[in-house]
């Protein structure tokens, strides 16, 4: 079946659950290890604890990806799995930030911890579909569009989700620090507005978007429901190449950016700020945890523009060229961390960062979808999430003790590697085999 085109603001409205995803995701990205170290944890086994949000999005979005495809309920196809995650990220949400309050039963650490690897699951179950949905519902000269709007809209998520601890504390008074082992109140004040905010934007998209009725559905892809677990090992072996070529890519990028949420509070506030590697309670090491918060919501902030231009600029350039230039200035701008001296020149890589996450929020996904048969659309978004989570888990497992051992507990050096594995992304989208570009381009060579 032809798909229509839809219009801009049925695009939008598609989408904008995904602004209340990306509230609980940036709240996550730029408290997560603020709130464990506070908990107790040290430096060294941060990125064990974060090794919980991979971990599960890998078991999770395939199995998500999986069922999306074969389910049909009166509320619709991906819907069912937007709403069930958001429900348990706002749970997740509120109780992170007091687990503190749980100490009676075990150490607030590993509560938090429980916390974030509840959080991270539900999550991916409320993501995964989403990006399915837009390849389910536009046509192919309209899904760069589709993820763009996406990507937008999950930047302007997090600048807010970024920025409110910030905004809490130095505009409207919640106290920014708080005795030892609790987390303070303008933290806990922000994650209540995440869970507020996820819970209203999901809604949203599931009161205004209309997903193809069943009986169309089913008919068009062809849906086998007697298909087990079992298919999806199967469908895993006889991936695309093109994914298999993008996957590379995924790996050294998310390799990165895993690098750059877990070290850069601790980086900040002992190379730049001067604080302790291990006075995590002190007001200057909280006062750089607020920083980077207000720093992540810029580079969020400078994605969710460029994601406006991204179609236009991969129509002139092709979508790899497009992404490998996004991704060397992600690289150079993380490296360029190192010979930073004050906190006020952050914002300056904070471009080019911002730039390399709107083009890896996108683009992947736009080549990608022109190489999915339509029935395996939600498996193979599933899927590809491997190539996310994998290298998140490797450094979540050696990225605690590299900079424990190797870099003297010094985690400005684990940004510097980031910068390094961006770059490498960069050459390895040469060898990507885009279908969609590679079609145009023959077509003009036709005329």
């Amino acid at each position: 079946m032809n798909k229509k085109k839809m219009s801009f603001w049925d695009i939008w409205n598609m989408s904008f659950g995904f602004l209340g995803i990306q509230f609980g995701f940036a709240l996550q990205n730029a408290n997560a290890s603020r709130i464990l170290q506070t908990f107790g944890a040290d430096v060294e086994h941060l990125s064990w604890f974060w090794i919980a949000a991979p971990l599960t999005g890998m078991i999770v979005q395939p199995i998500v990806g999986h069922y999306s495809d074969r389910t049909w309920t009166r509320l619709g196809r991906r819907k069912p799995y937007f709403l069930f995650g958001a429900i348990f990220t706002a749970i997740a949400l509120v109780f992170m930030p007091n687990s503190s309050m749980l100490a009676h039963i075990l150490p607030a650490m590993f509560i938090g911890a429980g916390m974030l690897m509840i959080m991270d699951a539900s999550i991916n179950v409320a993501m995964e579909p989403f990006r399915a949905l837009v390849a389910d519902l536009l046509p192919s000269d309209q899904r760069t569009l589709g993820f763009s709007i996406q990507t937008f809209l999950i930047g302007i998520g997090a600048v807010i989700g970024s920025w409110l601890p910030f905004i809490l504390g130095e505009w409207f008074g919640f106290d920014k620090t708080a005795p030892e082992g609790i987390v303070p109140r303008n933290v806990v004040a922000s994650f209540y507005f995440g869970a507020a905010m996820l819970m209203i934007s999901i809604i949203w998209t599931v009161i205004k978007t209309k997903e193809y009725p069943p009986e169309e559905g089913a008919k068009e892809n062809d849906i086998d429901n007697k298909s087990g677990l079992g298919q999806i090992f199967k469908d895993f072996a006889n991936m695309p190449k093109t994914m298999k070529q993008l996957g590379l890519v995924q790996f050294f990028s998310w390799f990165a950016l895993f690098s750059m949420w877990v070290f850069t509070t601790p980086a900040v506030a002992v190379h730049i700020y001067g604080a302790a590697v291990d006075d995590t309670s002190s007001a200057l090491f909280q006062e750089a945890g607020n920083w980077v918060g207000v720093i992540f919501g810029i580079y969020n902030g400078i994605a969710a523009i460029y994601a406006l231009f991204l179609p236009a600029i991969a129509k002139q350039l092709g979508r790899k060229l497009t992404h490998s230039l996004s991704l060397i200035l992600g690289g150079i701008s993380l490296i360029s961390f190192y010979f930073i001296k004050e906190p006020i020149m952050l914002i300056i890589p904070m471009v080019g960062i911002g730039i390399a996450w709107g083009s890896i929020l996108a683009m992947p996904y736009a080549i990608l979808a022109g190489s999915i048969p339509a029935k395996k659309m939600g498996i193979y978004m599933g899927l590809f999430n491997f190539f996310i989570t994998i290298p998140q888990i490797i450094n979540g497992i050696i990225g605690g003790p590299i900079v424990k051992r190797l870099y003297d507990s010094q985690a400005i050096y684990a940004l510097v590697m980031a910068g390094i594995f961006l770059l490498i992304a960069s050459a390895s989208v040469i060898f990507v085999d885009d279908k969609d570009d590679n079609a145009k381009l023959n077509l003009f060579k036709k005329r």
